[in-house]
């Protein structure tokens, strides 16, 4: 693929303002970060798909994280160039397939950074992977340590691909979806493998968070919040152990338990 960039999206992911501080000691002014937005409207073969709300931070992984999650393309080689122009918050997105379509059906979802998705179903997930919860505590303590946006500016969520000992990805965004979008693009751009992985993330697990997750084969999601009734009962349907209060040295484990080793602690 080949990829034509004429501004680093790395720049500018948080913006200092000047504020006004209330406290016990009356009135101040202070200087403080709030995490940038973008709305990056994605073109594919010069048809616009749609606009994604998002933080401007790996922004070629968020999209090719988004194209395959939706079924656009099947892998990085079905993209022959990818051009974004920051002016005017847009990416050129051309595929070797010339007969792509427009999808008909969108469904808005419900990430703070506002979003879509086109595919409402998920595959389920196949995967002997057994953690123990000593391993799931650990990754989230490493976790916490790789929120550096949040902890410049608050107001991002952050989620994280690893194996049972390790980090291997590392995303944050104002949108939850849009965090799983980037790891999924990097790891296509890496050739690095979300089979038989753990997904990592801040905020609560909502439906369609459950789906991207199932459409990488990950068979353990674990987040420092609550899932949505919904996103539990799809994750009993998908295979996917769905962990949530993750903090500290407890958690709750709402699917497929079979996927803790408790014999282990």
């Amino acid at each position: 693929m080949q990829k034509e960039i004429g501004v680093s999206y790395m720049k500018n992911v948080a913006v200092e303002i000047v504020g006004d501080r209330f406290s016990e000691e009356g009135w101040g002014r202070t200087s403080v970060h709030v995490p940038s937005e973008m709305g990056l409207t994605i073109y594919v073969n010069h048809q616009e798909l749609v606009t994604i709300q998002c933080t401007p931070t790996k922004m070629e992984c968020l999209v090719l994280g988004f194209l395959y999650g939706e079924g656009i393309i099947s892998g990085i080689g079905d993209v022959v160039i990818m051009k974004m122009c920051e002016v005017e918050s847009m990416v050129d997105v051309r595929l070797i397939n010339p007969e792509f379509e427009l999808p008909t059906q969108r469904t808005l979802t419900s990430g703070c950074g506002g979003g879509s998705v086109f595919k409402t179903y998920g595959q389920k997930v196949e995967s002997g992977l057994v953690v123990t919860p000593t391993e799931v505590l650990s990754l989230m303590k490493q976790f916490q340590e790789k929120m550096d946006l949040y902890r410049l500016s608050g107001g991002v969520h952050t989620s994280a691909l690893s194996d049972t000992g390790n980090l291997l990805v590392v995303a944050e965004d104002i949108g939850r979806h849009n965090t799983l979008d980037k790891i999924h693009g990097e790891c296509l751009e890496r050739a690095l493998s979300t089979r038989d992985r753990l997904l990592l993330t801040t905020g609560r697990v909502s439906s369609e968070m459950l789906l991207k997750a199932a459409k990488m084969q990950v068979p353990v999601v674990v987040s420092r919040h609550s899932p949505t009734g919904r996103a539990v009962s799809l994750a009993s349907d998908l295979g996917i152990a769905l962990i949530g209060h993750a903090r500290g040295n407890r958690l709750l484990v709402y699917s497929h338990p079979e996927r803790l080793d408790c014999s282990a602690n």
